[in-house]
């Protein structure tokens, strides 16, 4: 009777112990759809964030939409990268906050290959709607707040920190509003709406549900990212997936450290680690013998030969800072809307004669040249020129000289804006017509303006425009004002 007591008792804890695994498993199971779908549903930060998106990239979308090409391109990545923002705020609160960027690279990845792939649209030759695609690259920086872990870690706070990347793209946006101001009414529709996206949108959204930073999760969560697993064994057939992602070239978020490489030192690091070492470096330097020394060579007498032909200096000058490439020249309208100027060098007597308030002309690469412009144009743009100089009546929109090196600019009709961006030694003439025009610089230096003197006619007064600026703090603000040089 005991024998059998025994054994129902045995039957009955094998039973108990296969339910209670059933149990287990199940629950590990549903785990991670509690973890996720649940909370991302219910949580009011992630309902508002959607409300928020959708909203503002519902007008975004629309003014896109009807201009299509790369601005609707960069468009759908920006979408992009909100869309990836949103998913790091809903796995945040699953893990564990990390002890530093270095260890969160990972983690990141995703906001940094939508940041990226933003950046490119801006690389190479300056394209179309270049304004817009670099007002989207610039104002994805505000989707950095997302890697706020403290305010030790060098970085604002959310809120300041998007409205400090926001003022990076503005002055493109800015661009973009005064090119199609009375031009597309499309086009100013899409740049409002871009900054409302980021001011006020994104900035009252962090402000209220994200003052301090994402939610992360409890101390015991798994960490935000996984350590590596060991390499497996070479009877153990590898896992499949895809090799660990290479590091990207300019990373939104980076370390301030980097681990220490175990591969040897070269060059000249080499050199100071044999220094640091103590090793007798010069062992194997040569001994400098009599007819060696400057003092007793016949080609270092100090006598310059009137026979010898000098030779021909190996340094290009330093008046263009910029390397021309030998591509041929050109000078064509395009699709009947667009002159192009590219690669002319040396010429003096480049013309635009038949041409129309609805074409715009791009000048890009011309050295010792001279453009005149006889007639009316939505804009202008002088790019990567040096020792250049140009002639226009009138402009609609905006003129504008990018990266150039020594040029000279006479407007003998009207302009509304003149734009001034990372050149170096510009003299800009203005006529009567043009003394209201609004002139913008930015990185620039050597800017001179010369107006038609009041006195004299034929006479010019030249007056500079301020490259170095005095910061001062009062009453609670920054009062910013021009150095003035004594004699000024």
């Amino acid at each position: 009777m005991e024998k059998a007591l025994v054994e129902r008792l045995e039957a009955a804890v094998a039973r108990l112990e296969a339910a209670a695994a059933a149990s287990s498993g199940a629950s590990l199971s549903a785990t991670p759809r509690d973890l996720e779908g649940v909370p991302a549903a219910s949580d009011p930060a992630i309902v508002a964030y959607d409300e928020f998106v959708a909203q503002a990239f519902g007008r975004l979308n629309a003014a896109a939409e009807k201009i299509g090409g790369k601005v609707l391109e960069a468009t759908n990545i920006l979408a992009e990268a909100f869309a990836v923002a949103k998913d790091l705020l809903v796995r945040a609160k699953q893990l564990q906050k990390p002890a530093s960027m270095a260890s969160a690279q990972d983690f990141f990845k995703p906001l940094n290959d939508a940041c990226a792939k933003a950046a490119a649209m801006t690389e190479g030759r300056r394209p179309d709607y270049f304004n817009h695609m670099k007002s989207v690259a610039d104002s994805l920086a505000a989707l950095a707040w997302v890697a706020f872990l403290g305010k030790d870690m060098g970085m604002s706070f959310p809120t300041a920190h998007v409205e400090e990347s926001w003022q990076m793209a503005e002055f493109y946006n800015n661009k973009v509003l005064v090119e199609y101001r009375n031009k597309d009414a499309d086009h100013v529709e899409w740049a409002k709406a871009l900054k409302e996206l980021y001011i006020p949108g994104l900035r009252d959204y962090v402000k209220k549900y994200y003052p301090l930073g994402p939610v992360w999760g409890p101390a015991g969560s798994a960490p935000a990212v996984q350590p590596k697993a060991a390499a497996p064994a070479p009877k153990t057939p590898a896992v499949k997936g895809p090799p660990p992602p290479a590091p990207p070239s300019a990373p939104l978020f980076s370390a301030d450290k980097s681990p220490k490489s175990s591969q040897p030192k070269q060059g000249m690091s080499a050199v100071f680690q044999e220094i640091s070492a103590g090793k007798a470096v010069t062992t194997g330097l040569r001994k400098v013998t009599d007819d060696m020394k400057t003092k007793n060579r016949a080609d270092r007498s100090g006598v310059v030969n009137s026979t010898a032909a000098a030779p021909a200096p190996e340094k290009t000058s330093r008046a263009g800072s910029f390397a021309f490439k030998s591509a041929p020249p050109k000078l064509e309208l395009q699709m009947g809307r667009k002159w192009v100027v590219e690669n002319q060098v040396g010429k003096k007597d480049l013309a635009i004669d038949d041409c129309d308030s609805k074409q715009s002309v791009y000048v890009y690469g011309c050295k010792d040249a001279v453009l005149q412009v006889n007639g009316k144009v939505n804009n202008i743009t002088v790019d990567k020129c040096t020792k250049f100089g140009i002639v226009f009546k009138d402009v609609v929109a905006a003129f504008e000289v990018v990266n150039c090196n020594g040029v000279e600019v006479q407007c003998q009709g009207t302009a509304p804006t003149i734009s001034i961006d990372n050149s170096s030694g510009c003299q800009l003439y203005l006529s009567k017509d043009s003394l209201g025009a609004s002139i913008t610089s930015a990185k620039s230096s050597e800017m001179n303006v010369l107006v038609p003197s009041g006195v004299t006619d034929g006479d010019w007064v030249e007056h500079a425009l301020p490259q170095q600026y005095i910061h001062t703090f009062k009453d609670g603000q920054f009062i910013t004002s021009p150095v003035s040089h004594s004699g000024a």
